[in-house]
């Protein structure tokens, strides 16, 4: 099914309105639907296979069902992202990768991109039926264990994987940005590795913290992941997290969830 135009119909248009509920159901639908197809095969072979392979499988399975699942949204719920500047990471070798956090998207997009991706993500996720047998499987690292975390990321890094993780902890609550838990700098202390900075710029506050899940969206929805500064290893984990925050918040200061315009 195809979006009835490219552009939306006039506000308060019935016909759009009920193209935007249909959207958002099937958009949600699909992502719970890809999550439960991975979910008995994941489980089992959580028990089946070694790290070693496990963990590659697991990563190249999230990444191609991602991909599937972005490619759903544009198909058939009007949403246009452009992703390009994340493939240039691809091949750069292990570094953090920090992103902004203002959607449930933003998982899905950057590690629908990067092949060899390994996620902070948030515990409550990690311990999800849906997800945490898949994330377990991929080696994902959950957050609520400061010096566990520290030291799984690290050694993912050393094995030349790119982490991925969320300063902020947890979705946007007051945009730009809310402050930076010391963890993405704690790790790029402890494993001097550089940290690339990637910008999240979304035309909606669609699926963002104060959105409630089942609100229609104003569509289409158009996203745009930049690359940012890449900032060397650093000496002082602390002055270091306080730097990456400004750096985020000059940024992003002017582009609040509505300025966003990019094309498909």
């Amino acid at each position: 099914m195809r979006p009835p135009d490219e552009r939306p119909a006039a506000p308060g248009n019935p016909l759009w309105m009920a193209y935007e509920i249909l959207a958002m159901l099937l958009g949600l639908g699909a992502l719970a639907l890809v999550c439960l197809i991975w979910l008995p095969f994941a489980l089992l072979l959580q028990l089946l296979l070694p790290r070693r392979l496990g963990q590659p499988l697991g990563r190249w399975t999230i990444l191609a069902g991602f991909r599937l699942y972005l490619a759903f949204l544009r198909l058939c719920c009007a949403c246009r992202f452009d992703l390009a500047e994340l493939d240039r990471l691809r091949g750069a070798g292990p570094l953090i990768v920090a992103a902004n956090h203002p959607s449930l998207l933003d998982v899905v997009l950057i590690a629908s991109r990067l092949p060899d991706a390994v996620c902070v993500i948030k515990a409550a996720l990690f311990d999800r039926l849906l997800f945490g047998a898949a994330a377990r499987l991929a080696g994902y690292i959950r957050n609520d264990a400061p010096l566990e975390m520290v030291l799984q990321a690290r050694a993912e890094l050393r094995d030349g994987a790119q982490l991925v993780i969320f300063p902020e902890g947890s979705r946007t609550a007051v945009f730009p940005v809310d402050a930076f838990a010391p963890g993405a700098a704690l790790i790029a202390w402890r494993a001097a590795m550089p940290v690339q900075t990637v910008l999240i710029d979304y035309s909606s506050p669609y699926l963002g913290k104060a959105w409630p899940l089942f609100r229609r969206p104003a569509l289409p929805l158009t996203c745009r992941v930049r690359l940012g500064r890449r900032f060397p290893p650093p000496a002082d984990y602390a002055a270091f997290s306080s730097e990456l925050e400004a750096y985020f918040r000059a940024e992003l200061g002017q582009n609040t969830p509505s300025t966003a315009t990019v094309g498909s």
